[in-house]
């Protein structure tokens, strides 16, 4: 039932028996009148829940917080702070660290067949954007000849990928060492130091080369950089190169939206058999 209007909204509080109330109301016709109900419920110490139309963007979600004594309402379309990703951070550091620990015999070795097989660095190096488009030089074996970079616009006629990612199935610049380390993901292995300087996390979206980058032609494909990149991510398990752009792009934007340390942990398990069948490997 009615009990009053709103300009009797204070008699109405003081008069009952009030644990919390809701304002349903349209917030752009209903803007003072929403404040005064604010002020009159918090004179009262009656706490104020708010459902409104000044947002309607479906891909958001809504946090209420405070900045220093200001309240604010945040809108988040990636996982927000919270203990879980603060352990995301933490297992990423102590599990690379580990790994790398682990490993370093076997970088050793790869390093040192690189060097014997090839000329020019063992270690290649190429900007990558990351976590809201911030460049960062990626680390990965080299696979490739010495000047493969400038090789590359000759080779964009025979692009095999959909999208603005380049590959080529057959790669001419690919060494004979390169290939092995592409079809077991060897080569990605130094990215593990990326991800100790904080720039990859081992889960995420992939990071693209900013030649990629400037060849998309929809602005939701950049919602991917809404979180920081990995170096296995659902794309990885699911065909790799075989998947077509706009698919990669889903999933990863499924990722982020489904985001938890338990689909880390499947995608982590999952990355294993895929490297193993070297599926899609290009």
């Amino acid at each position: 039932d009615v009990i009053g209007s709103l300009d009797h909204m204070a008699d109405i509080l003081r008069d009952n028996v009030v644990d919390e109330m809701m304002i349903a109301l349209p917030f752009r016709t209903f803007y003072e009148e929403m404040e005064n109900i604010v002020h009159t419920a918090a004179e009262q110490g009656v706490i104020v829940r708010v459902h409104s139309d000044l947002f309607s963007v479906q891909l958001t979600r809504a946090v209420a917080e405070q900045l220093d004594e200001t309240p604010i309402l945040s809108l988040y379309t990636g996982p927000e702070s919270s203990w879980g990703f603060a352990c995301k951070q933490v297992l990423d550091f102590l599990v690379a660290a580990a790994l790398l620990l682990l490993l370093s015999p076997l970088l050793l070795l790869i390093a040192l067949i690189i060097k014997l097989t090839s000329s020019g660095p063992v270690i290649f190096t190429q900007e990558r954007l990351g976590y809201n488009k911030r460049p960062f030089r990626m680390f990965k074996f080299r696979t490739m000849v010495a000047n493969a970079p400038q090789l590359q616009a000759q080779l964009e006629h025979r692009n095999e990928a959909n999208g603005p990612v380049f590959k080529i199935k057959d790669d001419p610049r690919v060494t004979p060492v390169g290939r092995f380390l592409r079809k077991t993901s060897l080569d990605e292995l130094p990215q593990l130091f990326n991800v100790l300087k904080g720039e990859l996390s081992l889960v995420g979206p992939r990071p693209l080369p900013r030649r990629d980058y400037e060849r998309f032609d929809e602005y939701w494909f950049n919602r991917r950089f809404s979180v920081k990149p990995g170096i296995t991510c659902i794309w990885q398990v699911s065909g790799r190169s075989e998947t077509n752009f706009d698919q990669w792009i889903k999933q990863d934007l499924e990722y982020i939206d489904n985001w938890s340390l338990a689909l880390d942990l499947e995608i982590l398990l999952k990355t294993i058999p895929a490297v193993l069948r070297g599926t899609g490997a290009m």
